[in-house]
């Protein structure tokens, strides 16, 4: 009997090959995936199940065992689905390596924004399908090639790991701060105004004085701390890259 992990590579890679039993399939792995998608995006993953994504096709949960094992290889099936989603090669090669890093993640953040079920699943140990592979490459197009960024192999899969934890991180709190708004009922403005009365009388007291002296828009989301904090892991990925050519400018 196969494991959940070469059930999920053979769908993955197409050597799995089609239901031959039974009538005329009337579904597609793709329709499934799909399927599945939406419902993760609308109501989170804990929503999907194979008895719900066949609800949603109109088909008997028995007819999705056909094309998925079960529920861990349609997960893997997801994944890779969705991060095909931001994987469009340029006809021209990038100008230069900080455009490729800046892409990578900010395309990072829209799917995590497009999918913020993504944020739940650990990927620790994914599963590796074409969607993951060429998203890899392209990156290592940009990094390693001729502007790329002149790094060792472990210090460019470095930048890709730290940039991508980064975004993680930001869109966690992004995702966080909005789920918070539907368990609790209560907006985010709202929140905070009921603590300001608190606030107000802790700062009045003079024990947070470096608090009490911040500036009255320092917590304004009008400021980008999305783009502030790429910006800072650019500037020091770009001292690296000039250490690393002997001090020369990388630009």
């Amino acid at each position: 009997m196969k494991d959940a992990t070469t059930s999920s590579l053979e769908l993955l890679w197409g050597t799995g090959g089609r239901p031959s039993r039974g009538p005329k399939p009337g579904l597609t792995l793709d329709r499934i995936v799909t399927a599945a998608v939406g419902v993760a995006d609308a109501e989170g993953l804990d929503a999907v199940s194979m008895r719900r994504v066949a609800a949603d096709l109109g088909v008997g949960t028995m007819s999705l065992y056909r094309y998925v094992p079960g529920k861990t290889e349609l997960l893997d099936l997801m994944l890779d689905r969705v991060q095909g989603e931001s994987l469009q090669e340029d006809p021209e090669p990038p100008a230069h390596w900080r455009d490729t890093v800046e892409k990578l993640a900010r395309a990072h953040l829209a799917l995590f924004r497009a999918h913020p079920w993504l944020l739940r699943v650990n990927q620790a140990r994914s599963v590796v399908g074409p969607s993951a592979l060429r998203g890899l490459e392209l990156c290592l197009t940009g990094l390693k090639g001729p502007h790329g960024m002149g790094l060792s192999d472990p210090e460019t899969i470095g930048v890709i790991i730290t940039v991508q934890s980064y975004v993680a991180g930001v869109a966690r709190m992004e995702i966080d701060t909005v789920e918070a708004v539907k368990d609790t009922g209560v907006s985010d403005e709202d929140f905070w105004a009921d603590q300001s009365p608190y606030l107000e009388r802790a700062m009045a007291t003079g024990d947070y004085p470096r608090m009490a002296a911040l500036a009255e828009d320092t917590f304004s989301r009008e400021f980008d701390h999305f783009a502030f904090g790429l910006e800072r892991l650019l500037d020091g990925f770009e001292a690296l890259v000039s250490r690393a050519a002997g001090g020369a400018s990388p630009r």
